[in-house]
């Protein structure tokens, strides 16, 4: 039934905020600061004292600047704790360039085969729409990042540096997916008309044309490399003439991605039950997104065992609520927004993500956690923005704002119970691209 304001309303809502004097006094405060600074509760800071039981051996951060590259950054710091532990070089990064040149070149081919697919749908129906608005994104899931490592290994990040257009991709990211989207049109008609002949050699020309357009923003990956680093202890080490899967294979060899499991929690979606994002995978014949959605204190469980065996988490999570870049804090009293605007704003976690107010909108790494009596108080956590956020890069989390944030973790399947390990190997159930989870 629709409504229309009438002047006698907006004169009562008025008359309601003046009758109380307090609300002059908040609304100074928010105007000048803003809303988030105006309710910043400064007693979190006592609760959150960067003290953990539990924690791993760590050192410098990355750094993603402007991009949305953290799945990657985080999916890469995991491998690089493991070749600092095992290698004693808790210093050494891998090359996040060189498996986003890679991202680019496979997300578009995926891209020509998903608007192949579709030809017979409306270029205005949602899932058509889904594909385009996507092309030349940059966001992605750990099943991406473990299909990349797992076709073009992994590189030291003195082979191939960061370039301006990786660190801040807008530019690059505006030009490819108009080019995606262009191509598109093209390949929609050629399938509509029936050319299947003309289909690939199409198709190939635009590949061709997405790698000169990555190799001129990015740079072309090397094909060989030294490897060459000082360990923790300052002995030096000299491999020469390897290849990325070569590095891959010969130093992490170890590391299986079809050990690891990603655990999520949505609360809108059937516990114990396997999970689909086809429209989010991004090699072809590699690695799938798969989600094993469970109870939250699967989650935390499953957490807190890989870390006390010695190894960090990759997680996804909601970075943008309860948040202070300065700080680097996350805690779900950060900011009393109720008690600013006098409106309870709660939802529950299942609620924020049917309606859009919650989503995984960052990807991190647990590298710590602090338990009394087997009540967890806090967790260190290390992200990809550099050195100067946080505490020399790194956050600390309350466990409120795990239970409500936090939407994925990546263990091993060991720390998984029997049921969950048979769910893990299927039936999956796709997800369209418009779900909460996508």
């Amino acid at each position: 039934m629709a409504h229309k304001l009438t002047v006698q309303e907006l004169e009562k809502f008025s008359a309601n905020f003046n009758s109380n004097p307090q609300n002059k006094v908040v609304a100074r405060a928010a105007q000048h600061n803003g809303v988030l600074e105006a309710s910043y509760n400064d007693r979190v800071e006592s609760n959150l004292n960067r003290v953990f039981s539990t924690e791993l051996k760590t050192d410098n951060v990355t750094n993603q600047e402007h991009s949305g590259r953290c799945w990657e950054f985080a999916t890469l710091n995991i491998l690089r704790h493991i070749f600092g532990k095992k290698y004693k070089a808790k210093k050494f990064t891998f090359s996040q360039s060189y498996n986003f040149f890679w991202d680019k070149i496979e997300r578009a081919n995926i891209f020509y085969d998903n608007i192949l697919a579709t030809a017979d749908q409306p270029i205005d129906s949602r899932t058509v729409k889904a594909y385009l608005d996507d092309a030349g994104g940059d966001g992605g899931q750990f099943q991406m990042a473990a299909a990349l490592v797992a076709k073009y290994g992994v590189i030291p990040s003195y082979a191939m540096p960061e370039s301006f257009n990786a660190n801040n991709t807008t530019g690059f990211a505006t030009a490819l997916g108009d080019k995606m989207k262009k191509d598109a049109l093209v390949l929609r008609k050629l399938k509509q008309d029936g050319k299947d002949d003309e289909i690939e050699k199409t198709r190939e020309k635009f590949l061709n044309e997405v790698y000169r357009m990555t190799a001129i923003a990015v740079g072309e990956p090397p094909k060989k490399f030294d490897l060459e680093y000082r360990d923790d202890d300052k002995k030096y080490h000299l491999d020469k003439d390897l290849t990325p899967l070569e590095f891959l294979h010969k130093y992490l060899g170890d590391v299986d991605f079809d050990d690891y499991v990603v655990l999520t929690n949505a609360p809108d979606h059937e516990y114990n039950k396997l999970y689909g994002l086809p429209f989010e995978d991004n090699v072809e014949g590699s690695y799938k997104i798969k989600l094993l959605n469970v109870p939250m204190e699967y989650l935390s469980s499953a957490t807190v065992s890989q870390l006390k065996d010695g190894e960090a988490v990759w997680f996804g999570n909601d970075v943008l609520r309860q948040m202070n870049r300065k700080t680097g804090y996350l805690d779900t009293n950060l900011y009393k927004l109720n008690d600013l605007f006098g409106v309870n704003l709660d939802m529950s976690k299942a609620d924020r993500l049917r309606t859009g107010g919650g989503e995984v909108s960052h990807a991190m790494t647990f590298v710590g956690v602090d338990e009394d009596k087997g009540n967890i108080r806090q967790w260190k956590v290390e992200n990809s923005w550099g050195n100067k956020i946080g505490s020399k890069g790194f956050f600390v989390m309350n466990n409120d704002w795990f239970n409500d944030y936090v939407y994925e973790v990546v263990v091993h399947k060991k720390y998984l119970t029997d049921e969950q390990k048979k769910i893990a190997e299927g039936p999956v159930t796709n997800l369209p691209a418009w779900d909460s989870l996508a």
